[in-house]
């Protein structure tokens, strides 16, 4: 919803939305991050803890098949518009988009250049669980602790040997990914911190609206060296323990609001919605189709159609292999219909 409203911004016909928080729509990734580093690390752990090991084969096809149909029928929309002559992208948008590297693109085109997050995503999904595997489950959780301090220094390069060249600002995986980092480290230490005193009293209302106001200011104020270099650590803590709190007190006034079925629908049609919404949400284009409100309408019908055509038809599969994962001796007729 954030990376929603921060693209319809300046977009023909809707209004130009000032909140004073900073970049509103790149928050609204860094809170995906948090929370997909989260929710991977606690399915590796609950499988290895139900099998004693966790499949990389298993967790590998059951990322590609949420992953790479509904991404791959994307761009192949976007290559029939290019040969149509209504959009143009060049072979490098293409190249970097189907490897997954686009984080490491400058100067990429608008219709494929939110494919930077998926590509961090892709290389998380790549490198974590194989470390996991490696190190095994105890000594894994150095890696996240590593990266969160790597990231440090790669900000601080960005900032002061980047500038003036192509990769200046560029989202590459060392810069971005501890916050996805963070989220792992949650995931790790999370019965432990519910068994503190001092970490239970964070998640009390007061606490947690001056933890919300703290990762505003800092987002902000991101443009200042050390608040980038610095701030995101910060940021990204502030955000996993408000993550944390959705989760611990999933029974309250403000889980039941995120458990509403209507905003939970959106959550199902997320990944659709960010892929299709940067095709008509476009405020560098003065077509009818990227105006408002009808550009809104048409990322929302053409997520639909990539959920009910592409994804929904494949969430039996997964789901089989989630089970088969977790229950290696259970029969594939066990696996229960996916919620």
């Amino acid at each position: 919803m954030l990376v929603l409203l921060g693209h319809l911004t300046g977009t023909r016909g809707f209004v130009k939305l000032t909140l004073g928080i900073g970049d509103y729509a790149h928050l609204g990734v860094v809170v995906f991050f948090v929370i997909s580093g989260f929710l991977i690390t606690t399915l590796l752990i609950s499988e290895h803890d139900h099998a004693g090991r966790v499949s990389l084969k298993l967790f590998y096809a059951r990322r590609s098949l949420r992953i790479f149909p509904a991404s791959y029928a994307y761009l192949a929309v976007l290559g029939v518009l290019c040969v149509a002559g209504t959009i143009h992208l060049t072979a490098s948008d293409f190249w970097h988009a189907i490897t997954y590297t686009m984080n490491y693109l400058p100067a990429r085109s608008w219709q494929v250049g939110h494919l930077w997050s998926l590509s961090v995503e892709e290389q998380f999904y790549l490198l974590w669980p194989f470390a996991f595997v490696a190190l095994g489950s105890r000594k894994a959780y150095w890696a996240p602790a590593f990266v969160i301090a790597l990231a440090v220094f790669a900000r601080a390069a960005n900032r002061f040997l980047l500038i003036g060249t192509p990769y200046h600002d560029l989202e590459m995986f060392p810069m971005v990914a501890d916050s996805l980092a963070m989220g792992c480290l949650l995931a790790r230490f999370r019965p432990w911190l519910e068994q503190q005193r001092w970490y239970l009293r964070l998640m009390q209302p007061g606490w947690s609206i001056l933890l919300l106001a703290l990762v505003l200011v800092i987002n902000r104020y991101t443009g200042y060296t050390v608040v980038e270099v610095f701030g995101m650590a910060i940021l990204n803590l502030a955000l996993a323990v408000l993550v944390h709190r959705c989760v611990y007190h999933a029974g309250g006034a403000f889980g039941r609001f995120l458990n509403w079925k209507p905003l939970a629908f959106i959550g199902v049609l997320s990944y659709s919605l960010y892929l299709w919404q940067q095709l008509f949400i476009n405020r560098n284009s003065g077509a009818w189709m990227n105006a408002f409100p009808q550009n809104f309408v048409f990322a929302i019908a053409a997520a639909l159609a990539s959920y009910y055509v592409v994804e929904k038809p494949l969430l039996k599969w997964r789901q089989r292999l989630r089970v088969k994962s977790e229950h290696p001796d259970a029969q594939p007729a066990a696996a229960p219909e996916p919620a």
